[in-house]
């Protein structure tokens, strides 16, 4: 009797074409691509009035390096309460939650008239953007397992995307309008576009694995064993030494194409618009490199080709041939970090979403410094060459980690 009551239920979604699952996984996908798109299009709208908001706070550079800090103080900071957060309450309606946040406070910049206040406001949305980040990850990792595809670069792209976008609206209205005019615009825009994502979060749970049972969906409810913790962190290492890079390139690639090379601003400023539009361009093609390759071999053959390129970026005679070397790393550099991410949420669910990414947030916030600190004792190139090294260890970790499993999912 159960089976047939299973057959006559299932008769008129074969009757009439529908598949009210897959419908509902179409959906949520397509939800949780829009906030990932969001996420970077806020942050690069935000990053492209720094400029504006310096000038207007009367901020010596020292003083606004200080009060940038708030915005990876309060991100880092509040990733593992998120993972908390996530377990209890679900990745969605916390990625909703954070989305309203992050909306609301990046207008609060440009209303700061000091250099504390700027600080204390980039705190309040740096904790918005970490809790976006972890929350949105988590909601990723449950629908990567339950369409048993590996898209998680495909999510990673529409940051990239929503970036890029969001950068060069910035650049376009930077002479015409404020930036209070402008941060309020993007403040709007936040708002309507949760506004018509959210109901398809809300509405739907996270959804189960399709070999899990209907009583226990993917909400990462488990908790991390010893040695899940130990994969987990092995995973956080991996997104640490890519996020490094992306912060390194962000911050000295121009320096080092100009003071070391010669190279024209214009030619410089594009030096880092190259690496991030090779990046978007790999995580684009990374669910089919991933189905093709597996991740192991995605992060092997990734870390090898940011060493290689990042070599030839720092050490490279010629301007054209270091622009080169900037490409190549921006490809093997693309789906490392949310490959990294993808296996740590498999691994434990929100709570290893949230562990990975802080590490990996952390390198982030180590790779400019410590590139200044290595440039002042060697030179710039032989800095940036870490870059290069650290990407050879996130290939040798991944490789290590190949037989890493979920005991939840086995």
């Amino acid at each position: 009797m159960p089976l047939l009551n299973k057959l006559s239920s299932a008769a008129p979604s074969r009757a009439t074409g529908e598949d009210p699952a897959a419908r509902s996984l179409s959906r949520l996908r397509t939800a949780v691509t829009l906030f990932f798109a969001l996420d970077g299009f806020l942050f690069a709208g935000w990053v492209v009035r720094i400029p504006a908001i310096k000038q207007q706070t009367g901020s010596s550079a020292s003083d606004l390096g200080l009060a940038l800090l708030g915005v990876s103080a309060g991100a880092v900071a509040t990733m593992t309460l998120t993972g908390r957060l996530c377990r209890r309450f679900g990745s969605h309606a916390v990625t909703v939650g954070a989305a309203v946040l992050l909306s609301l406070s990046i207008a609060l910049p440009a209303l700061t008239h000091s250099t504390l206040a700027l600080g204390l406001v980039l705190l309040v949305f740096g904790t918005a953007y970490g809790a976006i980040n972890v929350a949105m990850n988590s909601a990723a990792v449950d629908l990567v397992a339950a369409l048993r595809r590996p898209v998680m670069p495909a999510f990673h792209a529409a940051f990239s995307l929503g970036g890029m976008v969001g950068a060069g609206l910035g650049g376009l209205v930077a002479s015409g309008l404020s930036p209070a005019a402008h941060l309020l615009g993007l403040s709007a825009a936040g708002l309507l576009l949760t506004a018509a994502a959210c109901p398809v979060l809300l509405r739907h749970p996270s959804p189960a694995p399709p070999s899990a049972p209907r009583s226990a969906p993917a909400t990462g409810r488990r908790r991390m064993d010893p040695r899940s913790r130990r994969l987990v962190t092995l995973f956080g290492v991996i997104a640490l030494c890519t996020a490094y890079g992306e912060g390194a390139l962000a911050d000295w690639g121009a320096l080092h194409l100009t003071q070391d090379l010669g190279a024209h601003p214009g030619v410089a400023a594009a030096g880092y618009a190259l690496f991030a539009l090779t990046m978007t361009a790999g995580r684009l093609s990374g669910t089919a490199m991933l189905e093709r390759l597996g991740q192991t071999r995605t992060l092997v053959a990734g870390g090898a080709t940011a060493a290689a390129g990042m070599l030839l970026g720092s050490l490279a005679p010629t301007v054209w041939a270091a622009l080169l070397g900037f490409a190549v790393t921006g490809l093997g550099l693309a789906n490392i970090f949310p490959v990294a991410v993808d296996r740590a949420g498999a691994l434990a669910g929100p709570a290893g979403v949230a562990a990975a990414s802080t590490l990996g947030y952390g390198g982030m916030l180590l790779g400019p410094p410590a590139i200044g600190f290595l440039a002042d004792w060697l030179s710039l190139p032989a800095a940036l060459t870490s870059v290069a090294l650290l990407s050879a260890a996130a290939a040798a970790l991944g490789l290590r980690a190949r037989n890493a499993t979920a005991p939840a999912r086995q």
